[in-house]
């Protein structure tokens, strides 16, 4: 049978490719019958019977006898001297089935044909990839590392399929081998072509959202419930948690003993210091509880313009601003409001942009990165513990140590 060699591999596709034999016969006939329409301009009066499983295929043409010389469309109609060709009995006015068989479309058509079943077949197994992944978006997925590029890891799940793990989506500490499995959430799916980009992140806060769930019994369960997430992907996180069931320390049960229960997302993350707190509706409170472990004096509050004016003991400042600036800015991220810190009982003090004419502005931004923007603020800080948290030369900070001291002191 010359049909054969073509579709002696739909058997093949259909387990390989867990295509079920609807779909899988679907695609063939859409595949034949665009042939059939190249061939003969129309495929609306041909049959296709097809069995993937033994490899079977017929083709059959349905055309009406007309008399000899009367024949105006070839593809729909047969003279009755080319149907008694066929059965000798024939006659004017009935219908007739003959089988056409692949080598009569053409060696070329028989080549495009089996080209486009395979371009087909593809098409439908990245559109399932796609919807799988889609659907899991999300969601924590691990995947083991196949290939390490310079701005990307490429991924393969147990079923080979490819997940990217872009550079920008690591945790700085991150460091991976092939063969070594990863976890992280799929971020996005996009079909690019016809082909789907599954891309995995280990910064996103979702990604640590998913880990409490996983990891915290309470939060699968739904006892107890995140409010928020915000992270600085290997530095800092802080986590709002809630509980409906005044029975339960929704704190206490992520954290447990020793910090035991929470443990393990912190390795996870590469050792990212994480603040988990209770969560209120009472801004004034929440602003108060996010800047922890610093322990805040007031708090005054502009909610139509979301800034927070929040006074510390000196001593505490540096808590609340934290390594970096992290504390100060994962609080305003949790809370919505843009939090200025103040030395309770300071009156004198002046903004750094004051000295703009002396101290150059991008020195003034590095200042500004760490939670530091006033004069007092700056002076209250060690110089080596200014180089350190900065990026800034020693003789730089010294120099601007030198003019507050002499502008503002004086």
């Amino acid at each position: 049978m010359e049909n054969l060699a073509l579709i002696e591999s739909f058997s093949e596709f259909k387990d390989d490719k867990f295509i079920d034999r609807v779909t899988l016969m679907a695609i063939l006939e859409d595949v034949f019958r665009n042939a059939l329409k190249k061939k003969f301009g129309s495929d609306e009066n041909f049959d296709i019977i097809i069995n993937p499983d033994k490899g079977d295929l017929e083709i059959w043409r349905n055309r009406v006898v007309v008399e000899d010389g009367e024949v105006e469309e070839p593809n729909e109609e047969i003279s009755l001297t080319e149907a008694r060709k066929i059965e000798p009995d024939f006659e004017v006015g009935e219908d007739v089935s003959e089988e056409v068989k692949l080598m009569d479309l053409g060696r070329r058509a028989i080549l495009a044909l089996r080209q486009n079943l395979i371009s087909k077949i593809h098409e439908h197994d990245n559109t399932t990839i796609y919807k799988q992944f889609k659907d899991l978006e999300g969601e924590i997925y691990t995947a083991e590392v196949h290939h390490i590029r310079h701005k990307a890891i490429i991924l393969l799940d147990d079923e080979g399929n490819e997940i990217i793990l872009p550079k920008e989506k690591q945790i700085p500490s991150d460091f991976f081998r092939k063969g070594d499995n990863v976890r992280g959430i799929i971020e996005s799916v996009e079909l690019k072509g016809n082909k789907p980009a599954i891309i995995m992140s280990r910064t996103s806060p979702i990604f640590l959202e998913q880990l409490f769930f996983q990891e915290i019994p309470e939060v699968f369960d739904g006892l107890i419930t995140i409010k928020k997430a915000v992270r600085i992907p290997g530095e800092k996180a802080k986590v709002a948690v809630d509980s409906y069931d005044d029975r339960i320390d929704p704190v206490g049960a992520c954290v447990g003993m020793k910090g035991s229960r929470i443990h393990g997302i912190v390795r996870e993350l590469g050792n990212e210091n994480i603040d988990v707190i209770n969560w209120t509706n009472n801004p004034q409170l929440m602003v108060t509880r996010a800047l922890s472990p610093a322990r805040v004096s007031s708090v005054k509050l502009n909610d139509e313009k979301k800034t927070a004016q929040v006074y510390l003991k000196p001593e505490e400042v540096s808590k609340a601003i934290g390594r970096g600036g992290h504390n100060i800015r994962l609080a305003g991220q949790l809370t919505g409001y843009e939090i200025d810190v103040f030395r309770e009982g300071v009156e004198e003090d002046v903004e750094l942009t004051e000295f703009s004419d002396e101290i150059e502005g991008w020195v003034i931004e590095e200042f500004k990165k760490i939670g530091l923007d006033t004069a007092r603020s700056v002076l209250e800080q060690d110089v080596d513990d200014l180089v350190k948290r900065t990026d800034l030369e020693e003789e730089t900070v010294q120099d601007v140590v030198r003019i507050l001291k002499e502008e503002f002191e004086d």
